[in-house]
């Protein structure tokens, strides 16, 4: 089995720790295991290895776009998470609400527009935020406030087209499924936004899991995890991220991302979610294993 990490994207790093981490409990698992970090020779490493299953424990562009799911689609290889097809959706911010608003699921309005058009101009009313719309890990977020008389001065190293949604107030909540499962519901509680720093450094974040809710939120969120989960055409292991505005009911409960490859270290919160329902860490991986698959 090969385990893919690190990658060229911008959340390599956090892909290596996902990977030692998924190896290390694979081995622990039975399997016999070949760390592999994803680089330009990545197929015809692949070809030489020839691996009966890859884990796919890679983040971000290249990795859980729907391009390294191509190219094991093409080599014939069974690997875990998403398709081609979900992930290259799910990665598209844009694209994505469009599915979620297409099955019923609650988002906020957004568009997407050019990075020098941001700069110059409101494009939409504040407060609003401003993202990359095919990155993950809270890369490149800006917050627009109420009131606010300035544009945001986006940094050069965001892409020449970037997503801009309206501020949804409230709790950080997700909700991860598996298979056909929702797991459980964690609050994620911070300082401030939850940005890459806070979601990965230590003490960046607290997570309270299960999340203290009202039963009706509760089950709305693993409703909604469920059904984005499905309307994506997701397989394995993903999470969904919501904002509630508890003053508001359940409808301050809105759908934020999904996440095809999510953060995969035993205190990740998907691992975290599975933990609770009674399921190890390397039994989550094992089973990811056991549901990898490849459509050619």
């Amino acid at each position: 089995m090969a385990v893919l990490m690190g990658g060229r994207s911008a959340e390599r790093e956090v892909s290596l720790s996902s990977g030692r981490e998924c190896a290390t409990a694979l081995r622990a698992a039975g399997y016999e295991v070949v760390e592999v970090d994803a680089d330009r020779d990545l197929a015809a490493r692949l070809q030489d290895l020839a691996p009966d299953v890859v884990f796919n424990a890679l983040h971000g562009r290249y990795g859980e776009d729907g391009t390294v799911q191509g190219l094991l689609e093409w080599l014939g290889i069974p690997y875990t998470h998403s398709g081609v097809l979900a992930s290259s959706i799910a990665m598209d911010k844009e694209r994505s609400k469009q599915v979620y608003r297409a099955a019923g699921l609650p988002v906020v309005p957004s568009l997407v527009a050019d990075r020098d058009e941001v700069r110059a101009r409101h494009v939409m009313a504040p407060p609003y935020v401003v993202k990359p719309f095919n990155e993950g890990s809270s890369v490149g977020v800006y917050i627009v406030n109420e009131g606010s008389n300035q544009p945001p001065q986006l940094s050069d190293e965001m892409p020449a087209r970037v997503m801009v949604e309206a501020f949804a107030p409230g709790r950080e909540l997700t909700c991860a499924v598996l298979g056909d499962r929702a797991l459980a519901v964690t609050d994620i509680i911070t300082e401030g936004w939850y940005d890459y720093t806070a979601k990965y450094s230590v003490g960046g974040s607290r997570h309270v899991i299960p999340a203290e809710l009202p039963s009706e939120i509760t089950a709305a969120i693993m409703d909604y995890a469920l059904r984005a989960h499905q309307a994506l055409g997701c397989r394995g292991l993903s999470r969904t991220d919501f904002r509630w505005d508890e003053s508001r009911g359940l409808d301050g409960l809105i759908l934020l991302e999904t996440n095809t490859q999510p953060g995969m270290t035993p205190t990740s919160l998907a691992p975290e979610q599975a933990a609770h329902c009674g399921i190890s860490f390397p039994d989550l991986c094992k089973w990811l294993v056991e549901d990898a698959s490849c459509d050619r």
